[in-house]
């Protein structure tokens, strides 16, 4: 069994190889996958054909064994997940160049899985587009059918786009934040800084061994104090902390396991629970951080109407909160940055590459005569 990751077998060599070679009691087991998806909740199920009732069925022997061969990728696996991204990089990096007010969000969708398709032979995005401008950056999951990336894009809006491109199987999921004219507002300005900072220091924190948990309440720290600075909010970061205030402006969890899922799965094993806390129950992964795990990173201050509103309610949080400077921010939307990481044995390899810092971002999106990274 413990060999299993190392051959990477498939499931039906796997079974084919063990149903010949183990003891004769075995011989007549027919072991299939059956188990829980902990991230999305839906139950795998096994495969069944006619004549199946012939075998001894086992169906809830293979699915932590397979959890586990795909929690920590193989060097060839990795190697995939570095074109992903180096692919989707610089699919960003074309968007980056192309958006400018008057266009569609649809259209900087469009773009794209355009290049992925064209110059990565990636004919399927990890997942549906999330094209966020203005204040439809604020909602996390926009995109879906319900919300088509159909907006036309304002001079002044702040761009939220979460796209990732597929090669055979392997995810890749990246987010960019950029103002829609190139050029950063001071109020736009220190809220991406802010996630910058906030995004940075989870990355020099990560290590094998760390818990995940951690780095999400670590994320949480860097927002408050930054958004103390901003003078959105006032008094003690620690007492924010035990008032859950870090889940107002960031009420997804921090990152997730990636690989052949784009929310891969293993991120809790059984026995495992997440912490009913919030924010802290919406992280995908509950596992201390083991080597050879791809992982994502993404921090994220966003301004929802509907939270801010039950924080101002709450007297335990509303006392922190200056609502006369968090005004100006409403409608302002979120900004989101996110990478993909693998873990190695002293610290990660950073697999996303595209422009990061404010200073980045608006010399690249202002030189039009700026070549895209080759492709190898």
């Amino acid at each position: 069994w413990s060999r299993i990751n190392e051959q990477h077998y498939f499931i039906p060599k796997y079974i084919s190889f063990h149903l010949h070679n183990v003891s004769e009691m075995l011989e007549s087991i027919l072991v299939l996958q059956r188990g829980l998806n902990t991230d999305s909740g839906s139950t795998c199920r096994e495969a069944s054909f006619e004549g199946i009732s012939r075998f001894q069925v086992n169906n809830t022997l293979l699915h932590p064994v397979i959890v586990e061969c795909r929690l920590t990728k193989t060097d060839m696996e990795l190697e995939v997940l570095r074109y992903t991204n180096r692919i989707s990089s610089e699919a960003h990096k074309m968007v980056m160049k192309n958006v400018k007010p008057g266009k569609k969000e649809y259209e900087m969708e469009s773009l794209f899985q355009h290049y992925c398709y064209t110059k990565g032979g990636m004919r399927h995005t990890s997942y549906t587009c999330i094209c966020g401008t203005g204040h439809n950056s604020s909602v996390l999951h926009y995109g879906h059918a319900g919300a088509p990336n159909d907006k036309t894009i304002r001079d002044g809006d702040m761009c939220l786009f979460d796209m990732g491109g597929e090669y055979y199987c392997y995810s890749s999921d990246i987010t960019c934040s950029f103002p829609a004219n190139g050029k950063f507002t001071p109020d736009q300005k220190v809220i991406y800084e802010a996630v910058l900072k906030s995004s940075r220091t989870v990355m020099a924190a990560m290590k094998p061994g760390v818990k995940w948990t951690e780095m999400h309440r670590l994320a949480d720290k860097v927002h408050l104090e930054e958004l103390v600075k901003v003078g959105i909010l006032n008094g003690s970061v620690e007492e924010m902390m035990k008032v859950h205030l870090g889940s107002v402006f960031m009420p997804h969890g921090l990152g997730h396991l990636l690989g052949i899922d784009v929310h891969d799965v293993g991120g809790y094993p059984e026995g495992m629970e997440r912490i009913n806390e919030p924010g802290l129950k919406s992280l995908r992964m509950g596992r201390l951080v083991q080597e050879r795990m791809v992982l994502t990173v993404e921090p994220g201050i966003y301004f929802i109407n509907h939270l801010l509103d039950q924080a101002l309610a709450n007297p335990t949080q509303s006392c922190f909160i200056n609502n006369q400077q968090l005004a100006r921010f409403r409608g302002f939307g979120g900004v989101r940055i996110e990478d993909d990481v693998a873990v190695t044995a002293t610290g990660i390899e950073l697999l996303t590459c595209v422009p990061r810092t404010v200073e980045e971002i608006e010399a690249f999106m202002c030189d039009s005569e700026k070549s895209l990274s080759p492709l190898v």
